[in-house]
Formats: C-alpha cells, structure tokens, sequence
C-alpha cells in the first residue's frame, strides 16, 4: 500500500498550480451546459499528462481515462463544472468576468481539485492497477447533467466499478472531512400547481370563487398536511418559492400559479408525496367550491452512499486529515446529482471543509460574496487521489 507521505509530497508540489487553475475558472465562470472555456481547457489539460480523452459528452462534459500499468477495476472520479446566475459581489483580482455569472457554490474548486487528481495520479501509473476515468460533468445546478452523462455512455467503456466525488463545503472549515453512510442528500422535485377560482368584480363577490383566498389555504397547510401524514422519523420539507396570480385590486382573481420543490431522504416516502399532495389540493379547493391542477416534475433521487465505499472514504480521511477532524454527518436536506451515479453503482460522495475563523469565509453556498479558503484544494487532491488508490489496490 502506498505512503500517505507520498501523496503528501506529490500534492504539495501542485497547490499553487491547483489555486492558479481554480482562480481562472473563478473569473470566467459558465452556466449550466454553456461550459465550452472551461471543458477545452480542461482536455487540454488532460491530454498534456497523456490521458485519453472523449469531450461534448452531455454537450460540454469531458472524460479522461488513465490506464494503470497492471490489469484492475475502473474508478470514476466525479468534478461538476457549471456556475450560477449570480452577480458576484467578491473584491477581488480573480473576480467572475461574466455578468452575473458567478462561481459561488466551489464547482470551479472541483474541478481544480480534480485535474490536480489527475496530473498527482497520471505519475503513478506504472505502479497503477486498473483504470480511473476523470468525469467533468456540466450543469449540475439543478440541470441534471448527470443524467445526461449516463445515458450518453460515461458508465461504460470501460464499465464504471464505483464512484467518488467531493463537495467543497464552508459549513465545516479547512481540514474537515464529512460523510455518512446510507442517505446522505435529499432528494429534489418540483411541482407547480394552478388553484382555479371564478373571477369577477371586487364589489360582487357573491358569484365568484377568489382563487387568492383558495391558494392562502395551500400555502398555509399544504406542508403541514403532507409531514401528519408520515412518520416523523423521516424528514419531508415542502416549500413554495414562487406565488403568481391576480390582474387587478377591483379584480377576484381567477387562477393562482404556486411552483415549490419537495424534498425527502428515502425514496418510498419521496414517491408517495406526489399523491398526499393531490390528496390535499383536492380537499382544500372542493371546500372552496375550486379546482386545481398540478404538474409534478421528479428531480434528483436520494443521494445514498454505499456502506463499503464510505468506510474506504473514511478510512482515507482518517489516514490524510487526522480522525479527530472526519465529521459522521447528519444527512443533509440539499440535494446533488451525483445521486443519479450513486444509483447506478456504489460510491461514495463526501464534503471538504472550506470555511474558517475569518467570517468572509463562512458565507453560505449561492451567496454572492462566498469564497473558500484555498488550502481546501490541496485537502481535495490528496483525498481524491488517496480515495483512488485505496480502491484501486484493494482491488
């Protein structure tokens, strides 16, 4: 088994070269399979350390495969490379380019880390059993690329063994490693839901059903009725962002447009909340004389984590970050579409603190003022190389 000195050694020597790519990345950051700059540069990259390398998978995602010089299983390494509709607010000299364009959620750290991965692993392979392919994915915010992937063939060609990804997080500072086994991300689907009344005059409301009045009552109770009606060990949010309706003050509105998302951590309750929610509109807007109508679009599954992969991750963690500083999480209620992958084949996706003492590096994800604290890239490459290799010679 190789030396966590080594890999110590070897990454250390990339850390400014890892903040020099992350920082370019940060400055020009793409939306969500627009990702053109950022995938040529990274098959360049690739390709420099002599990795094979397929691009426009998904539109604008690239694969690189390492071969080992010794016969062995195949092992995906996972990076999401897409920005967000954010006007960045940071003062600094690699601030996004782009407006309203911003890297504030450390995809351009992901994918730092992992072509540092591969340039840290891509000096092994003669001591390398099997194969890692380096998967830089588009538009992960909500976009599903993953999904995109698979069904274009990532998963194969060589046949994919496991999966690992990371997620630079500012919840937990340099040095931290998180994970869990079993669920460890919620699941994410959307719904829209039109409440139907009968418009009509402000000053004559006797002959009209104010559609308002009607979506008040869902907005109010619709949460509260899908989580009584399951178990309370099982955590459910229901969330409203966006409320449409009415034409004019003197006007009985005729329809209400709500649009939410819904959230679960196990995939039978996941499945039945769809019904619980009909159930529910059906209720309340007969009561109101009303009607409804709703469109309910299945999102990202239940990120899960297999049992044996995660002890891999753990036992890496413990070997590279100390194990005083390896965090058993609780699971999260965000969601990822590194799920998908995790569906398909077990792995393991973990977090790398990137937060501090110092509060400008504590801002939540999706803020335009987040930041990371920059040896978290270094943090990333050690363990996804170490996460690599452990895998790759227990084999």
């Amino acid at each position: 088994m190789m030396s966590y000195t080594v890999l110590d050694a070897q990454s250390a020597r990339l850390r400014d070269e890892v903040i020099r790519l992350r920082r370019d990345f940060h400055r020009h950051p793409e939306l969500g399979f627009e990702e053109k700059r950022t995938s040529s540069i990274i098959a360049e990259y690739l390709r420099g350390l002599g990795i094979e390398v397929k691009t426009g998978i998904a539109r604008t995602g690239v694969v690189g495969l390492l071969k080992g010089a010794m016969p062995g299983r195949t092992l995906m390494l996972r990076a999401d490379m897409d920005a967000l509709p954010i006007q960045e607010l940071n003062k600094v000299d690699y601030c996004s380019v782009n407006p309203g364009v911003m890297h504030a959620c450390g995809h351009d750290g992901h994918v730092a880390i992992l072509l540092g991965t591969a340039k840290l692993l891509s000096t092994l392979r003669d001591s390398l059993k099997g194969r890692v392919k380096f998967v830089f994915q588009p538009a992960e915010e909500n976009l599903g690329g993953a999904r995109l992937m698979i069904k274009e063939g990532v998963l194969e060609d060589p046949h994919v063994d496991a999966a690992f990804g990371l997620h630079l997080i500012s919840q937990f500072p340099y040095g931290y490693i998180a994970c869990r086994k079993g669920p460890f991300m919620a699941s994410m689907d959307t719904f829209t839901v039109r409440v139907l009344g009968r418009g009509g005059h402000s000053a004559m409301p006797d002959g009209s059903i104010d559609a308002i009045a009607l979506a008040a009552g869902v907005i109010s109770n619709m949460g509260a009725y899908i989580k009584k009606a399951l178990k309370p060990e099982n955590p459910v949010i229901v969330n409203i962002g966006t409320i449409h309706g009415g034409a004019a003050p003197n006007i009985v509105a005729d329809k209400v447009e709500l649009t939410g998302t819904v959230r679960a951590l196990d995939e039978d309750i996941r499945s039945s909340i769809k019904g619980l929610m009909e159930g529910f509109l059906k209720e309340t807007t007969k009561a109101g004389q009303g009607e409804f109508e709703l469109d309910y679009e299945p999102g990202y599954p239940v990120t899960v984590n297999d049992g044996t992969m995660t002890d891999l991750v753990l036992r890496t963690a413990s070997a590279i970050a100390g194990s005083e500083n390896v965090i058993e999480m609780p699971p999260s209620m965000a969601s990822e579409d590194m799920s998908f992958y995790l569906k398909e084949i077990p792995g393991c996706f973990f977090f790398a603190g990137a937060g501090g003492t110092d509060p400008a590096l504590n801002r939540p994800h999706h803020n335009p003022l987040f930041t990371i604290d920059e040896r978290s890239l270094e943090m990333g490459v050690k363990m996804m190389a170490g996460v690599a290799v452990e895998y790759l010679e227990t084999a």
